[in-house]
């Protein structure tokens, strides 16, 4: 065995410490499973043998999870639901042999477990969990698409009702040892040194330890099926507020909520985890879990690890930052990198503004301060960090400075020689522009190797994504430095190569746009946002028009005209409604009013006034159909940004289109939507919205090239 380390104590009290020697955490693979079960039967079958401790030998953790880079391929591997099920079927295995070869068992939880790990503990009889804060419990496998396919569906509401387990599940959240031991999923805390010799201590007096769902006569706390007190809130009720957050798109809440009620009412716990299995071999094998795991798991994890740093340069850090520009994108930079640990110069053309800049530090964290999420000295020590003036000399020693002044190419030209002026020579210029190319900008650089664009999005503090964009000149070794900065700041970094609204915000811009063009046709403007959160989008676009304001996207168009740029980059199907709009003064919600009002004490809600500029069409379409088309263009054009080069890799495709601008993320992102619906249908799907709505929908030659050789963006793997 090369995971398990397993000694017999002059008790008989066997210890088996998981200690996966190839990885830094122990994963629940399939390897493991199989150890794990052979062990069990050796030590049920060992008369010498009184108790079992199970605990882990990777210090803070016990078991995080199940392997999802093995899952991750199941659907394209071909794995059918039987198959995915009878995978279920094996950990249950184990797990039941566990808890009913009459043999006491307890685990000592000395850290982390998740997923897997925590329904392994279900097993035992007894569990002892350590009461370190990091020390988390919880099944989070809805997050990535599945259900809990080890029993977790069946032990935890036998262990602590329903009313208690539902909720746990369908949101994934982590619960910490406090807490897990008040609902009962625990049985003791202790320090982390201690939780083997208390579970040890257990075992010795409790020789015929026997679960409680075993025993004959046993009745689920709260009681089963609809005549239960908390039946209609939490299945009933539940199944509603389900389909009002994820539509028909996302089965994994729905698919526990049935192995759940459907289990619980079986009475035996065999029944109920075949039942569980089922659907786990549903979802598994569906393309939804496909789609989560690999872009907000596996993709990201790899982004969140600066897997597309250039590995040449040596790791840099920021220590001094300064920041050009106070106003929210400015201010919010300057509160991360605060919090962060790094010095910040925030710069205004003002005292008052650059003041107010950095008391919008202390504005965040007092909200987060009431949430219990951080104490009032780091607070304190953030608001030490930032510096307010209106000296350019006071950047000197900084190692990046990042501009977020408004998008005028003057103001930003000014501001960078002003700043390049004072900055160290090896110092690294940073533009926060989100639509005028990085190329032009670091003509006005007099060291254009370091000049890149860093792309945040507001609000900072909130909002995970930084858009690293590489100009024509930008060195990589400027882009390391970039990356680097990124993981202080702890943001998900994509990169991308320059161009009119680079990535995101050529995306994004055909959301809202197709949102103005159906406006323009006469679709009510309500369908028009509710086929869009059908689709899974937080919300529609005229909503979104309003936030970034029609007076933003009204100067880019013009601005784009004056650049001479292509007739696409002028947004010329959704332009005559952004024109109207601004001669109608409904500029947006910061305005006063957009496509939406905004009362003062009260919900905004879409204005009476769209009626009149722009009537309703007789016929109207059909909801999905719109759906469909709001997913469709943003897609198209994250291909067209792939074939052009300014995303080469498709997991930052997806990552931006999904943490940058809400696409959703049952689609696995832009681009895997496209492989999801299959690449034939999504060009089929591309000519008729062209034929019906006009060329902007119109699929490349290089794109039905792809078709119909059905080249898609992430390749199946190799057969074994």
């Amino acid at each position: 065995m090369t995971a398990l380390n397993i000694t017999v104590d002059g008790d008989g009290i066997a210890l088996v410490s998981i200690d996966s020697s190839e990885r830094p955490m122990n994963v629940l693979t399939e390897a493991l499973q199989a150890e794990l079960g052979a062990a069990f039967e050796k030590l049920a079958a060992d008369e010498t043998v009184k108790g079992v401790v199970l605990t882990s030998g990777k210090p803070g953790s016990f078991i995080p999870g199940a392997d999802l880079k093995d899952f991750v391929s199941a659907h394209d591997r071909g794995m059918s639901a039987a198959e995915a099920a009878a995978s279920s079927r094996k950990l249950q295995g184990v797990i039941r042999h566990m808890e009913s070869c009459g043999k006491p068992f307890a685990a000592a939880i000395n850290g982390l477990a998740l997923g897997g790990g925590l329904e392994l503990t279900l097993g035992c009889h007894y569990r002892v969990l350590s009461d370190h804060p990091k020390a988390v419990v919880g099944l989070p496998e809805v997050t990535v698409g599945l259900l809990p396919g080890g029993g977790g569906t069946q032990r935890l509401p036998r262990l602590i009702g329903v009313a208690k387990a539902l909720p746990l599940m369908l949101t994934g959240r982590p619960v910490k040892p406090a807490e897990a031991l008040e609902l009962g999923i625990v049985h003791e805390l202790a320090p982390a040194d201690e939780v083997v010799s208390r579970a040890r201590a257990w075992v010795l007096t409790n020789p015929q330890a026997q679960q409680p769902w075993d025993v004959k006569g046993y009745k689920v706390p709260g009681g089963v099926g609809p005549q239960a007190a908390y039946a209609n809130q939490a299945f009933m009720g539940g199944v509603a507020q389900i389909r009002k957050q994820y539509s028909e798109n996302v089965p994994a809440p729905l698919a526990i909520m049935s192995a759940v009620y459907e289990g619980s009412i079986a009475g035996s716990i065999d029944t109920g985890l075949r039942i569980e299995s089922k659907y786990f071999g549903q979802l598994l094998s569906g393309v939804v879990a496909r789609n989560l795991m690999r872009t907000m798991f596996i993709n990201k994890g790899i982004a969140d690890k600066l897997g597309r740093r250039p590995k040449e340069f040596a790791k840099s850090a920021v220590t001094r930052l300064g920041v050009l520009g106070a106003g929210m994108m400015g201010a919010g930079i300057a509160c991360v990198a605060a919090q962060a640990g790094i010095e910040v110069v925030l710069i205004d053309a003002t005292q008052d503004a650059a003041d107010r800049g950095r008391a919008y530090t202390g504005k965040a964290l007092a909200r987060v301060l009431s949430k219990g999420a951080i104490t009032q000295e780091r607070i304190d020590a953030a608001l030490g960090r930032i510096t307010a003036t209106t000296d350019y000399a006071r950047l000197e020693g900084c190692e990046l400075v990042v501009e977020a002044v408004f998008e005028s190419r003057d103001v930003k030209r000014e501001v960078t020689q002003k700043a390049e002026a004072v900055m160290p020579q090896t110092a690294i210029f940073a533009s926060n522009t989100s639509t005028l190319p990085i190329s032009g900008l670091a003509q006005a650089s007099a060291r254009p190797k370091q000049f890149i664009g860093l792309h945040f999005f507001s609000p900072v503090d909130r909002m995970p994504l930084l858009e690293v964009i590489v100009g024509e000149q930008t060195s990589q070794e400027t882009l390391a430095k970039a990356m680097d900065f990124a993981g202080q700041m702890k943001k998900t970094p994509i990169v991308v190569n320059d161009g009119p609204g680079f990535y995101t915000t050529r995306v994004f811009s055909t959301f809202i746009d197709e949102g103005a063009c159906m406006l323009a046709e006469g679709v009510a403007p309500a369908l028009i946002e509710n086929a869009a959160k059908m689709a899974g989008m937080p919300v529609g676009p005229l909503a979104q028009y309003d936030e970034v304001s029609q007076e933003l996207s009204w100067k880019i168009v013009k601005q784009a005209r004056a650049d001479g740029l292509e007739a696409r980059f002028t947004r010329p199907d959704a332009a005559p409604v952004l024109e109207k709009m601004m001669a109608l003064g409904r500029k947006g919600r910061r305005f006063g009013g957009g496509f939406y009002e905004f009362p003062e004490n009260g919900k905004k809600f879409l204005w009476p006034g769209l009626a009149k500029h722009f009537p309703l069409r007789p016929a109207q379409p059909d909801a999905h159909e719109l759906r469909t088309r709001l997913l469709t263009i943003q897609a198209l054009e994250a291909a067209r940004c792939y074939e052009e080069g300014i995303v080469t890799d498709a997991a930052d495709a997806d990552i931006g289109s999904i943490l940058g601008i809400g696409y959703p993320q049952w689609t696995g992102g832009a681009l895997s939507y496209i492989d999801t619906v299959g690449i034939e249908q999504f060009v089929a799907d591309c000519e008729r919205f062209a034929a019906q709505c006009g060329q902007r929908f119109a699929p490349s030659v290089w794109l039905k090239a792809r078709a119909e050789s059905g080249e898609r963006f992430y390749p199946l793997p190799k057969a074994a």
